[in-house]
């Protein structure tokens, strides 16, 4: 992706959606909050998509 705002937002989302469903899956009695292992997947989902969504440095010659 050459454009780095719409990189920053796919990172954004990546690690959003990680969030949405790391806590949508749980039963009422284990609670909604945020568990420290959840904010650590969801940072490491984040730097995998900014990873991989990087410009590559092709030069056609």
């Amino acid at each position: 992706m050459k454009d780095r705002g719409l990189r920053t937002f796919v990172t954004v989302l990546a690690g959003l959606a990680v969030i949405y469903f790391g806590t949508a899956g749980r039963s009422p009695e284990e609670g909604r909050g945020l568990s420290g292992g959840l904010v650590v997947l969801a940072l490491l989902a984040a730097l995998l998509v900014w990873h991989l969504t990087r410009p590559g440095d092709k030069t056609v010659k």
